[in-house]
């Protein structure tokens, strides 16, 4: 969720013989390639292809696979504190909640990238082995879901919406429409479809001053 921007942070290169390829441009071919395929799915095969690099070069590089994932998956989140800090810096949270969709709908119809959430694929399907990873998924709706819900019950608190609001539901109505415009997505929904779904989900806020264009 962009509800992101790319993080592009390096761990600490370990002394040796120098790389002979770009390691974030790897790393955004891998993250591309768990985007389209998912996680349990998209083999070491598939990696070494997408990322042109052979599989010695992606383990000293990256760790294993799940490791790989989990940094592509950082790559593609962004900075979950500077999510939070424009929910909770928004003027008001029916705003918060506009650039929200915004960010997904941006996210999951990029021009060149594949449709739909990365998270939301890659979490799709998977056996027992991989619970840990697919928890990541809830994670990330949980820390959104929270963001909203605090930016919510500020506006209650400050007396801009009603007392009877209820901030866990205007909450998580935003969260289940994130997920629904990935769904949407994959199937080939337009982005001017998804902000008309926005829109309509946002005319049921107390507030309706505002709508997204």
């Amino acid at each position: 969720m962009k509800l992101s921007t790319y993080a592009k942070s390096e761990p600490g290169k370990k002394p040796g013989r120098p790389r002979s390829f770009d390691r974030d441009e790897a790393l955004e071919k891998a993250m591309l390639t768990f985007w389209a395929h998912g996680y349990e799915t998209t083999s070491i095969s598939d990696l070494t292809k997408a990322m042109g690099i052979n599989a010695p070069a992606i383990y000293g590089a990256f760790g294993d696979k799940e490791k790989l994932y989990l940094e592509a998956v950082a790559r593609y989140h962004g900075d979950p504190d500077a999510q939070d800090d424009a929910i909770h810096s928004a003027t008001t949270s029916k705003d918060a909640a506009t650039m929200i969709l915004g960010w997904a709908i941006d996210m999951f119809t990029g021009v060149d990238t594949p449709k739909g959430c990365l998270v939301g694929t890659s979490m799709a399907t998977g056996s027992a082995k991989t619970e840990h990873i697919r928890n990541m998924g809830t994670e990330i709706r949980e820390r959104l879901h929270k963001s909203l819900d605090s930016r919510i019950s500020k506006d209650i608190n400050g007396g801009l919406l009603d007392t009877d609001t209820d901030s866990n539901v205007l909450a998580s109505a935003i969260v289940c429409t994130v997920q629904g415009f990935s769904t949407l997505a994959r199937d080939g929904a337009s982005p001017s479809h998804l902000r008309a779904v926005g829109n309509t989900v946002l005319n049921a806020w107390p507030d309706h001053s505002n709508e997204m264009k």
